[in-house]
């Protein structure tokens, strides 16, 4: 069957030279995008709950640009001076970037991973003298801690956001050809929003392994996925695939 619709669960991308707007134009489809799951900030009353003390901390983990908003609200909820000479330990080169939105980024002492957690622990694992702060969502990825863990590095964990599955309801009687998800999060909010989700002739696209296990865990089948190496981003891989149903 011939795609003519996408449904991307993410916020339509802000740049102008998004790989999906060439996707667009190349292949003549129509692709919407929306949040299938959005965060929602906790209470500088919950993160004391946590028994967390900023001050005590002299690195912050930040796995994602919500991690950095999120961090630096609750400072500001607490009214504490983030110090000249804290180090931020960043995923990645996006995150370390966004960074730049709260600190001077010469000034600071900012180190970076390359995509993946995995790839930024042989850099914390050289700071043993530290004391890690993560902030994160309440959907932390089972394995950052045991990586955390393995390191035997000062470190603890806090939520400081919690992500909320998007009200879609709208979205109950349109059809679209792929639906694309890119975490866990997103397909628990696809049965969330319609327990009697039925495959039937949608494909699904998914990015990463993890997706993959809980797509096919609701007993779906994955018609597209990324990252390989051939295909290293969702929009290649979307794109190879309309191509070659397009033609027949």
């Amino acid at each position: 069957m011939k795609v003519k619709t996408i449904l991307v669960s993410q916020p339509e991308p802000k740049v102008e030279n998004s790989p999906y707007f060439d996707l667009i134009d190349r292949q003549k489809v129509k692709i919407d995008f929306r949040s299938f799951i959005h965060v929602e900030g906790v209470t500088s009353k919950s993160v004391r709950a946590q028994k967390v003390d900023l001050s005590k901390f002299t690195a912050i983990i930040l796995t994602s640009r919500n991690a950095v908003d999120h961090y630096f609200r609750i400072a500001e909820e607490l009214r504490f001076k983030v110090p000249d000479a804290m180090k931020y330990f960043c995923q990645s080169e996006a995150v370390a970037y966004y960074l730049q939105k709260y600190v001077v980024y010469r000034k600071r002492k900012i180190y970076v991973g390359k995509r993946t957690f995995s790839e930024l622990t042989p850099i914390i694992k050289k700071y043993k003298t530290e004391k890690f702060l993560l902030p994160s969502s309440d959907k932390l990825k089972a394995d950052i801690p045991e990586k955390m863990n393995a390191l035997g590095v000062n470190w603890k964990k806090a939520t400081f956001y919690n992500t909320v599955v998007s009200d879609l309801s709208d979205l109950r009687n349109v059809y679209y050809d792929i639906l694309v998800f890119f975490s866990p999060s997103g397909i628990d909010s696809l049965f969330h929003n319609f327990p009697n989700f039925k495959q039937n002739d949608t494909r699904i696209a998914v990015f990463g392994n993890t997706t993959v296990k809980a797509v096919e865990n609701k007993g779906l089948r994955v018609d597209i996925s990324a990252p390989t190496t051939e295909m290293p981003s969702m929009t290649m891989a979307l794109n190879k695939y309309i191509q070659n149903v397009n033609k027949k």
